[in-house]
């Protein structure tokens, strides 16, 4: 085998391959990114971790046609410390691989490509199209709630689904709940499918976020696919019935205010000065007529700040992770939210009038910080 192609062209490739690389396995071929240009004109990147899969399309030149297996980490390094040129890479008929560009010169032991696994074959058949800037939208608003361990393996997921003209994602930690809804081009058949937290990190970092660029995303009973670019990703499903969390999601509510989500922030942001890393210190929310006011007591001090508000309905005295409030906040791009309350025992709801977006947060006993 022997490709010319650029670095920089080069480099993109083994950075979106290197996406599907495991950082632990006991097969060491999977910590390979495998090169095809066996067939055709295209040369593909492949990397594969038999859960998450990623194909893209390398911009070069076949000289002569081939394939090789080469350690994923090593090459990505070398190519990264090369000459801003073009690269040539060949490889011989004992798996030898050269990488040439300009007067630098490397040569790595490859594997055979026959021991490696490509992407599954997927019958795509059902599939919905965004922009790759609302895909990316989607996860950053919603990636932040999804459970960081795997003692409940649905909680590092999250539920796309896709009813009529709408595509519903939904994540949930056991604290919280984040639910993002975004209408769709057209009508499309029902679909429902939990998807790796993991996965849609990954994606995420792959795409150009450009509302001109598009990602058609297929649906399987086993697998996702997203396709973009010159870029194909596919995954595993988490298996199982998502959360039935329509009977945790309420419209009934004892108090509403309106309030700047800037202003809100940066005061909750502040107030985690006086919290040691470790400390599960709430704030204390008291929601009064035309105002909100904040509190937090530590061992480090205390702050108190309050804040102009809109309230319609009852004084209330609650008390938040301020972390929770905080992630929620950040990914909200309104200059004004609305926040809805039943009690000091009930969740409370960030959402706006089309419901585009909903955050539910549960609550914390403050007692003995409130004293």
């Amino acid at each position: 085998m022997k490709l010319i192609c650029s670095k920089s062209n080069l480099l993109h490739s083994v950075n979106i391959a290197l996406k599907a690389i495991p950082s632990k396995t006991t097969m060491p071929i999977l910590e390979c990114i495998l090169i095809d240009a066996s067939s055709g004109t295209e040369i593909k990147l492949i990397a594969n971790d038999m859960e998450l899969g990623i194909e893209t399309i390398l911009e070069g030149e076949i000289i002569e046609k081939g394939i090789i297996a080469i350690n994923a980490k090593i090459f990505s390094e070398i190519v990264r410390k090369l000459p801003e040129n073009d690269v040539v890479i060949e490889t011989n008929s004992n798996y030898m691989t050269t990488i040439t560009c300009e007067k630098s010169k490397f040569n790595i032991a490859g594997k055979s490509g026959e021991d490696f696994s490509y992407l599954p074959s997927i019958v795509k058949e059902q599939f919905i199209t965004l922009s790759q800037f609302t895909l990316k939208e989607i996860i950053r608003q919603t990636i932040f709630s999804i459970a960081d361990n795997n003692s409940n393996k649905m909680m590092t997921g999250e539920l796309f689904e896709v009813k009529d003209n709408e595509l519903k994602v939904v994540s949930l930690d056991g604290h919280r709940i984040s639910i993002r809804k975004v209408q769709l081009n057209r009508y499309y058949d029902n679909m429902k499918v939990v998807v790796q937290g993991k996965t849609l990190s990954e994606v995420s970092k792959i795409l150009s976020g450009e509302k001109e660029d598009e990602v058609r995303i297929f649906f399987t009973s086993n697998h996702i696919v997203f396709e973009f670019d010159n870029t194909v990703v596919v995954s595993r499903l988490i298996e199982g019935e998502y959360f039935r969390i329509d009977q945790m999601l309420s419209s009934d509510y004892e108090t509403k205010f309106t309030i700047n989500k800037r202003e809100f922030l940066n005061c909750i942001d502040r107030s985690t000065l006086l919290v040691k890393e470790g400390d599960k210190k709430p704030i204390i929310i008291n929601v009064g007529d035309g105002e909100l006011e904040l509190k937090i007591n530590s061992t480090l001090g205390s702050m108190n700040e309050t804040i102009d508000i809109r309230k319609e309905g009852k004084d209330i005295l609650i008390g938040f992770n301020p972390k929770f409030l905080i992630d929620a906040l950040r990914v909200i791009d309104d200059e004004e939210i609305d926040i809805y309350l039943v009690n000091s025992k009930a969740p409370c709801f960030i959402r706006d009038k089309e419901e585009s977006y909903i955050y539910l947060i549960l609550p914390v006993n403050f007692s003995s910080a409130a004293n």
